[in-house]
């Protein structure tokens, strides 16, 4: 009897345990919804970093620069950057499934180029050539890409140097420029504004918002981020990968010539030499908006500040005005260094967090 006594007694804290836990448990769970808020700050702090210094990078500016906060520099530096946000847009697209488009600037070129040509009989040529053009050089890209499996990398370095002979061959080795109509509405179409900022940028903003839209509400959004995950996995859940491959890069043609297209109503002529080193000013801002080059992750408003970003530094290295073309190109380079260096010590503490 003596023995049985402690045995009654240690069964008894079991159930009292219990209700402890529970009641543990109650304000644990409490602590964590209380730092639910600055975990989600932080998170947004390391997704949207890109814009924290770009606003950092404006107001330092502003002070600095009194020329700098003005509308009149806003409006340039917009309109300036619509044209390489349209092509960062596809290429954003491109790169979150795991590849890359090298062929954007010379399609950006012979866009321009082509709209230019066809400006003679209305809008309407001056629009569709371009994109049909630069949507079958898109098309080529993501046919040898999807179909036949072959690199990205080299796919697309042959159709840049397949598009700069197409311009040249247009342009008669570009000895022959093409004028867009003074007064046309394809010439309004680069050159008009609505409450003082130019068409290009509400066309960019409308492209953008049509990408967000697309990745974040649409199952081929979806798509693309399962592509770029794992292509083998994605393949594996029944998910049509080359189909996919095909239309990103479909769609990187057709925004690249866009782009070309609109630059060249904007200058009201069709120049051979833009372009060159565009694919790399691209990338340069989908790497500094957060889209991974592995593919996987990424998110077209990241890329619009990152296109920002680079035409904020670059009007501000106009500015000073103190420094040349070539130390231009070192403060830029730079400049992404660091971006990058940054980004991949955010992405170690998203991890160990």
């Amino acid at each position: 009897m003596n023995e049985t006594t402690p045995v009654a007694v240690a069964q008894v804290p079991p159930p009292r345990k219990r209700p402890a836990a529970h009641g543990d448990g109650a304000p644990h769970r409490g602590a964590g919804h209380r730092s639910a808020p600055a975990r989600r700050l932080l998170e947004l702090l390391r997704s949207q970093g890109v814009l924290a210094v770009l606003l950092a990078v404006v107001i330092t500016a502003s002070f600095v620069y009194p020329t700098f906060a003005t509308l009149d520099n806003a409006r340039g530096v917009t309109v300036q950057a619509s044209f390489l946000a349209v092509v960062a847009l596809g290429m954003t697209l491109v790169v979150i499934t795991g590849g890359i488009d090298l062929s954007v600037g010379s399609v950006f070129a012979l866009g321009g180029v082509l709209a230019a040509w066809a400006s003679q009989w209305g809008v309407l040529p001056a629009l569709l050539v371009p994109l049909l053009v630069c949507g079958a050089i898109g098309l080529l890209n993501g046919f040898l890409i999807a179909r036949a499996a072959m690199a990205p990398f080299i796919v697309t370095l042959a159709t840049l140097l397949a598009a700069r002979g197409l311009l040249l061959a247009v342009t008669d080795e570009g000895a022959t420029t093409y004028l867009v109509p003074k007064g046309s509405a394809f010439a309004e179409l680069g050159q008009g504004s609505v409450w003082g900022f130019g068409h290009p940028v509400l066309i960019a903003l409308v492209l953008f918002g049509a990408g967000g839209l697309l990745l974040q509400r649409t199952s081929f959004g979806q798509t693309l981020f399962a592509v770029g995950g794992s292509s083998d996995a994605a393949t594996l859940m029944g998910l049509p990968v080359a189909r996919t491959k095909l239309l990103v890069y479909t769609l990187s043609g057709l925004l690249a010539g866009l782009a070309g297209a609109l630059n060249a109503a904007r200058l009201s002529s069709g120049v051979t030499i833009v372009g060159v080193g565009m694919e790399l000013y691209a990338i340069s801002a989908v790497v500094i908006g957060g889209t991974l080059l592995v593919g996987g992750a990424g998110s077209v408003s990241g890329t619009l500040w990152g296109v920002l970003l680079l035409a904020v530094i670059q009007n501000l290295i106009n500015q000073i005005g103190s420094l040349n073309s070539s130390y231009q190109s070192v403060v830029s380079g730079g400049f992404l260094i660091v971006v990058v260096v940054a980004q991949r010590c955010l992405a170690r503490g998203r991890r160990a967090g």
